[in-house]
């Protein structure tokens, strides 16, 4: 299948998924990454068929980067109210709640017009009321346009919740190209990350049986090999469109990918469980990477990690968890550690349960070794494609402490009930 036509096939229901021959669709009805949509907004709202009272949210700076254009261009043809959220807002109960409420009455959609933290206020926002969203983008800066689920703080805790995938996603790369070169950074680093999260979900899947399907892998590998293999160009001074086409494509398939497997298995695994920890620990004193950024660092870590793993010729073998509730609370304190523990108690391995695992990874570990083998990337990789663009490749790039890092790495697995690499390195027997 061509890969150009990967993505309109998904959004045509014509999509075959590559190991069972059933046809795959996604709720997105349009789809659109183009050089320039100048001159097309109301068309491609339009085709939606989705109503004609929109309102039209971003912040302060993704209304001067798109919004006012898409603003100006819908107002000719449709009834818009305009929502300016202050700059830098963030994904968190209360902004949603107040989001949802401020919507108009009678309101038909919700159309975003921004990128990570602004599609998913809109998503959760658009959920509440019972209406559709959809999604100008104005940086690549992450996979979640087209994905089904929305990062959100609930009291300090970081969570994944079920959305709705828009059913409009729209990107001009010229207006892409022009982001800030960190938010592309970002968008670079919540790709390069594939690697590390399909090797941690297949072996979750190899060795506690969870659920796992190659088609979200599948759906990139036309567009992943042009973007890993000149990254350099996101960034370079002449903005080039082709290599940002591929990562935007990379992104828009990710999030498809997403979707089509229930949740962000396909996307997020150790990498961001360290990511997460950062941002629900980080001192307050100190700035805040992009999540994409940390992303990346966090993905050289978890390459690293699951190669010192699978380079052994003996299986890792795994003890009863020894965590307890006191230690997790202990550790992020009693809001925190509470909503931690009940992730981490719906994975804690006792005696028995890890007493079986063993066994099976005494009995396959070659064949597991190889298949895992097979989908990891080397840290090396990963660094490579991350400098060249000059993304963040360490924590001191970062600029967080080394202590904070190497504590993300040491607690990220307590935060959620996934099964990682970095839960083989914590219950191993060492």
């Amino acid at each position: 299948m061509p890969a150009a036509d990967a993505i309109a096939q998904l959004v045509a229901g014509t999509y075959r998924d590559p190991e069972t021959g059933e046809l795959l669709a996604c709720e997105a009805r349009g789809v659109a990454i183009e050089d320039s949509l100048v001159g097309r907004e109301v068309e491609l709202v339009e085709a939606l068929g989705v109503g004609a009272r929109f309102a039209l949210i971003g912040d302060v700076d993704t209304y001067v980067a798109l919004g006012d254009r898409i603003a100006a261009a819908l107002e000719s043809r449709f009834t818009i109210q305009r929502v300016v959220l202050a700059p830098h807002p963030h994904c968190d109960v209360t902004t949603i709640d107040a989001v949802a409420a401020g919507l108009d009455t009678g309101i038909d959609a919700v159309i975003a017009v921004g990128s990570g933290t602004i599609n998913d206020i809109c998503k959760m926002a658009a959920q509440a009321r019972g209406i559709p969203q959809l999604v100008f983008g104005t940086a690549p800066s992450m996979n979640g346009y087209t994905s089904v689920s929305a990062s959100v703080t609930d009291r300090g805790f970081k969570r994944s919740l079920r959305a709705r995938t828009p059913v409009g996603v729209f990107l001009d790369l010229g207006v892409l190209a022009a982001a800030p070169k960190r938010l592309i950074h970002a968008g670079l680093g919540d790709s390069v990350c594939r690697p590390t999260a399909q090797t941690d979900w297949l072996m979750s899947h190899l060795v506690i049986d969870t659920p796992y399907r190659t088609v979200p892998f599948v759906l990139l590998a036309d567009d992943e090999p042009r973007l890993f293999g000149d990254a350099a160009a996101l960034v370079a001074d002449s903005r080039d469109l082709g290599a940002m086409r591929a990562l935007a494509r990379t992104l828009v398939l990710s999030g498809f990918g997403m979707t089509l497997a229930g949740g962000s298995y396909p996307a997020s695994q150790g990498e961001h469980l360290i990511s997460h920890y950062l941002e629900m620990m980080k001192p307050a004193h100190l700035a805040e990477a992009h999540h994409g950024e940390q992303i990346g660092v966090a993905a050289i870590v978890m390459a690293t990690i699951q190669h010192a793993i699978i380079d052994r010729a003996t299986p890792p073998l795994l003890h009863a968890t020894r965590l307890t509730r006191e230690d997790v609370i202990g550790h992020f304190g009693p809001l925190l550690g509470d909503a931690c523990w009940r992730e981490l108690s719906q994975k804690a391995l006792d005696d028995r349960r890890a007493e079986a695992i063993n066994a099976r990874l005494v009995a396959s570990w070659p064949t597991i070794r190889a298949r895992l083998a097979a989908t990891a990337a080397s840290p090396e990789r990963i660094t490579a494609i991350l400098a060249a663009a000059g993304a963040p490749t360490s924590p001191a790039d970062l600029h967080y402490p080394e202590a904070l890092f190497a504590n993300a790495v040491a607690h990220a697995s307590e935060i959620r009930d996934r099964f990682t690499f970095l839960d083989l390195s914590r219950d191993g027997v060492h």
